[in-house]
């Protein structure tokens, strides 16, 4: 099924003033295909219209397919890019990204050792 961005660009308006939502999410993260670069762009630049012109600011939040801290750091980069330090707080972006935990351990036990853990190193509990 294809999105259709027109719609995708709606969402910050349609949630923010119809439903009183905060925040919007580009998936549940459950789908097969989750939070991708094109559509977040059009989310993210909807979102700062959507602030331009009403002074109201809606959060972000990126769900499914993010495992990675370097990934991580991809979408960080983006809502720095197009809304600005504003919106990298916990109130404003957030990321759906479950799996994200267990690489971010393996790069901090890296920055202190000088090796990477082994997933079995670093048990969830």
């Amino acid at each position: 099924m294809s999105i259709k961005l027109s719609f995708v660009a709606a969402a910050p308006l349609i949630c923010s003033n119809t439903a009183g939502s905060d925040f919007i999410k580009t998936s549940t993260g459950k789908e097969a295909v989750n939070a991708t670069y094109p559509v977040a762009i059009v989310m993210v630049r909807a979102i700062r219209d959507y602030f331009m012109s009403t002074g109201h600011k809606v959060g972000f939040k990126p769900a499914g397919g993010i495992r990675t801290a370097e990934e991580s750091l991809v979408w960080l980069s983006l809502i720095k890019e197009e809304l600005g330090d504003d919106w990298l707080c916990p109130s404003l972006f957030r990321l759906g990204a479950s799996s994200l935990l267990a690489d971010i351990e393996r790069q901090i036990y890296h920055q202190v050792t000088g090796q990477y853990a082994a997933y079995h190193d670093l048990p969830m509990a």
